[in-house]
């Protein structure tokens, strides 16, 4: 058995660091994220820039700032000399030919940013979606402008926005001229993100804001699904594997058990062969005929036999290597394997009566140590093995 429990614990570590792997891999593509950076604006990745719709001196009121290209930043004043001034700062993909492209981000539920404001004030959030419908490539005045707005601090302060939660404005349903109840969009085909001002931002005052960290994060819960249904099967099939490679395996070593026990030579020898030694004699047959007597101790066969108990210690560790209590034992649960796999109908109690336990509790204690398995576990097993070809003659009763 003992190898038996090295190859399960083997093979349980093995299921626990594959379980971990999987844990891993299937979480990380369950929450995927992707970084918007990593390219400057004048390189092929992400392309900066500046809009404003105030112009002063003939020159918007927006400029981009020359950064490292992990981040966007941009400064403007707005002013009012149009009906809605705005100013904002944008990425675009682009390949590397120069060409604009369009970014997938169904698999993204959320964007999150680490924004700084020179002054604290609103700022929006804006997607650029192209719809097959009605947009025409590169006019961003006809893709889908879904937005949000976010509050913006002097310090350093993270952002995270829920994607799904974006509104397409209203201005934007009526110079399309499309129906305001369809606030309805698809983040396949994401051709431009703008960081923008609000209708709160301060007018007349210099403003500067700066974004950095800008990310997607994910959320597919069908691999978790997946990961769930593959751990749950490999610990069905490691179960099922346990249990039937235990249960072999304590065939195995119950047949071993008996094998040793049943051959026992004192066990045979008892009235077959006389021993020259008529005292040592006399102490076999007296154990071998009085076993089953739930009183049965040492005492009992110094009496019965007239030997004295060195005597009787002597006889039994040069014979066998055991000690009295240790061959009675031997004796009472060899039987009981014995009626155990011949008198299918008797209770485990009644057999242990029958073979001097007085005790059932304790009978089945000794029998678990000896055998390997519980009474009722070694009546099932001695079954199976009696249904294949046999080996070995069945085990004789005691005379």
């Amino acid at each position: 058995m003992q190898e038996f429990y090295k190859k399960a614990l083997l093979a349980l570590i093995s299921l626990l660091v594959v379980d971990a792997l999987l844990v891993v891999s299937f979480v990380y593509l369950a929450f995927p994220t992707q970084t918007l950076w990593g390219a400057n604006k004048n390189s092929a990745g992400w392309h900066y820039g500046a809009f404003s719709n105030v112009v002063t001196g003939a020159v918007p009121s927006a400029h981009l700032h020359d950064t490292s290209g992990d981040r966007l930043r941009f400064d403007f004043k707005l002013k009012d000399v149009v009906a809605y001034p705005a100013a904002s700062g944008y990425l675009q993909r682009q390949d590397d030919k120069g060409r604009f492209i369009h970014e997938d981000w169904s698999k993204f539920h959320s964007v999150s940013f680490v924004a700084k404001c020179s002054l604290a004030t609103a700022m929006s959030f804006e997607v650029s979606i192209f719809d097959e419908k009605f947009s025409e490539p590169g006019k961003f005045e006809t893709y889908l402008p879904p937005r949000t707005y976010f509050s913006c601090y002097e310090q350093s302060t993270p952002v995270t926005l829920d994607l799904a939660r974006l509104l397409i404005p209203e201005w934007w349903y009526l110079s399309m001229r499309q129906d305001l109840g369809r606030q309805v969009f698809k983040l396949d085909q994401v051709g431009k993100i703008m960081f923008g001002t609000a209708a709160a931002t301060p007018r007349d005052v210099d403003v500067y804001i700066e974004i950095s960290e800008l990310t997607l994060h994910g959320r597919d819960y069908r691999y978790l699904a997946a990961l769930g249904v593959i751990i749950l099967s490999g610990w069905v099939a490691f179960g099922v594997w346990f249990f039937l490679a235990h249960s072999r395996a304590l065939l195995a070593s119950v047949d071993s058990k008996i094998k040793i026990n049943l051959p026992l030579e004192a066990y045979r020898q008892l009235t077959l062969e006389p021993y020259k030694d008529k005292e040592k004699a006399s102490v076999f047959r007296y154990i071998a005929s009085s076993y089953t007597d739930p009183k049965l101790d040492l005492e009992s066969v110094v009496e019965g036999t007239g030997a004295n108990r060195y005597k009787i210690n002597e006889v039994l560790k040069s014979e066998l290597g055991m000690t009295f209590t240790g061959y009675l034992n031997k004796l009472r649960l060899t039987e009981a394997s014995r009626l155990l796999t011949e008198k299918n109908n008797a209770a485990v109690s009644e057999i242990a009566y029958s073979v001097g336990y007085a005790n059932v509790p304790y009978f089945n204690k000794l029998f678990k140590e000896e055998f390997g398995c519980t009474p009722k576990s070694f009546r099932m097993l001695a079954a199976q093995q009696q249904e294949q070809p046999a080996d070995r003659a069945p085990p004789e009763p005691l005379a």
